[in-house]
Parts: C-alpha cells; structure tokens; sequence
C-alpha cells in the first residue's frame, strides 16, 4: 500500500531516473499520450465508445467513466484506481482496454466524499501536501464500502447494453484497488470470473479480515502482479497467496516484476516502467481471454 516508507523508497529510485523537469512533463500529461498513443484525454479510440457516467448506490451517487467498443455486448470489467483516485490516466486505460474488446468502468472510490480528480496536472503522491490530502479520503473506506459500492458497480454494468451479462465480469486494481478486487470477487462470485491486482497492498496480513481469507468465497482465476520492493517489504505475502488460491483449486499467476516500484503501472506514475507495465497488461488480458470466455 502506498505510505511514507514506500514513498521514500520510489523518490530514491526515481531521483536516479529523471530530472524535475522531466517529472513535471510526466505529470502534466505527456508521457500518458506517449503511452497511450491515440487515446489522449477527451479523444476516443477509433471503434471506442466512452462517457462520463454517474451511479446511484445506497451510499449517494458515485462518477465514473464508461468506454466500451462502439459495437456489440463485450465482457465487462471493473476498474479499482489507485490511492490517487479516479483522473486522466485511469480513464486512458479503460480506453486502452476498451480497443481491447472490454467494456471498462473505472470508478471514483471517494464519491462519498469528493467528486473528480483529486489532483492537479503537476502534482504527485510524492508531495507531502497531496498525500496529506489524499489519505483521510483512503482511510474513510472500508470492506463495508467496498461491498456496497461493487454490488451497485457490477449491477449498473449488467443493466448496459454494451455488457454481454451471459459473460463474467473482470475486475482489475491498482494499490489500494487490489484488495478490493478480492473483496469484490468474494461478494459476487457468480459474476466475477477474473481478478487482477497490480502492486497491491494489504492482501494477505494477520488481520481477522485479510483478504486472502476470501479466497475460499470465491470463483475468479487471478493475475497478482508484485512489485519488486514491495516483495522485499514482504516476501512471505506471494507464498501465503499462492497456497490460498491453490487450497481454494484456484487458478492464480503471482509474479513479482523486476526491477519495479510500488506504483508501476499507471503512465502518470512518477515510478511508471513501461516495459513491465506492458508485461502485466498482456498477463491481464491473457487471463481475460481464457477467464471471461
């Protein structure tokens, strides 16, 4: 998960890797359109549908954003940000992944509290201002929330005409998104037929409620992407994942990605690796492919 220690660690590695000019450039945007080439913000992917939408749940009504292929009914799947929330990036990705032939909702896991994007072009979870705006909005979730708000998310996209409802739904997170991959796969386990959870955190601890211990609740195969210094933080969580999954007769690819930070995989990361992104996407839509037929 992301914190002050994982944090100092991506400034040390990233101060090796570019300077603050380049950093800002990342974060304005232009390394997003270079990774993303023909899906920068506001403009759709030829054959890619996509809108800004808004989701009533029992808790208020949550903004996302829908992008699907412009015909036809396509699994779908479900897209948990990271601690940073919903914002250009994410949106690029659902895009991504709708000229992939999904259906992608990408959703504000805040609603409940803020509404948007939580930061400015320019700004970083590697500032201590933003992170200290940033984690009282994390700390207000909770497995309750995460339960309520993934039976609302799966049931809005079951009611979507570009949704093939006779195929299961994926569900992918990033950070803090991870858990809440699991927690949705065990809360709808008809639905969910595939998990991906990249730099995760927090997804086997010695709590009562880790969720590891959901793995028996559920039916989706899994793809659990690790980043490397999040191994060496914990390099007993991809043993205690791999035998749960196996207890549970489960399919699960766990790796963990060389060379890589907490924070790898959105193109606006300040410790995004490219290579290794494009490497867990494939991974993704490999278990797509064989999960959601």
């Amino acid at each position: 998960m992301c914190d002050d220690i994982t944090e100092l660690e991506n400034q040390g590695f990233y101060e090796k890797q570019v300077t603050r000019r380049e950093f800002n450039l990342m974060a304005g945007g232009a390394a997003i359109s270079l990774a993303f080439a023909g899906c920068a913000p506001g403009e759709a992917a030829e054959g890619v549908s996509e809108q800004d939408v808004t989701i009533e749940t029992p808790d208020g009504t949550a903004d996302a954003f829908f992008a699907h292929p412009s015909k036809g009914a396509h699994a779908a799947v479900l897209i948990w940000p990271d601690i940073v929330g919903l914002r250009p990036a994410f949106k690029m990705m659902a895009k991504r992944l709708a000229g992939d032939g999904y259906a992608a909702l990408v959703v504000n896991p805040y609603y409940r509290q803020v509404k948007g994007a939580l930061v400015e072009p320019g700004q970083s979870f590697r500032d201590p201002g933003v992170r200290e705006k940033i984690i009282p909005y994390a700390r207000a979730l909770s497995q309750t929330t995460n339960r309520t708000d993934a039976r609302a998310f799966v049931a809005w996209l079951d009611k979507q005409s570009a949704v093939d409802t006779s195929r299961k739904i994926g569900t992918t997170g990033y950070c803090m998104g991870g858990p809440m991959t699991m927690i949705t796969a065990a809360e709808i386990p008809s639905r969910i037929g595939a998990g991906a959870s990249f730099h995760g955190g927090g997804l086997a601890t010695d709590r009562e409620n880790s969720p590891h211990l959901l793995i028996p609740k559920m039916q989706a195969s899994y793809l659990i992407a690790v980043a490397e210094n999040d191994d060496k933080r914990s390099p007993e969580t991809k043993t205690v994942l791999k035998d749960a999954f196996a207890a549970a007769d489960l399919s699960a690819e766990i790796e963990v990605y060389e060379g890589t930070q907490h924070g790898w995989c959105p193109p606006d990361s300040a410790v995004y690796n490219e290579a290794m992104a494009n490497k867990a996407w494939e991974r993704k839509l490999a278990l797509f492919k064989t999960a959601l037929a």
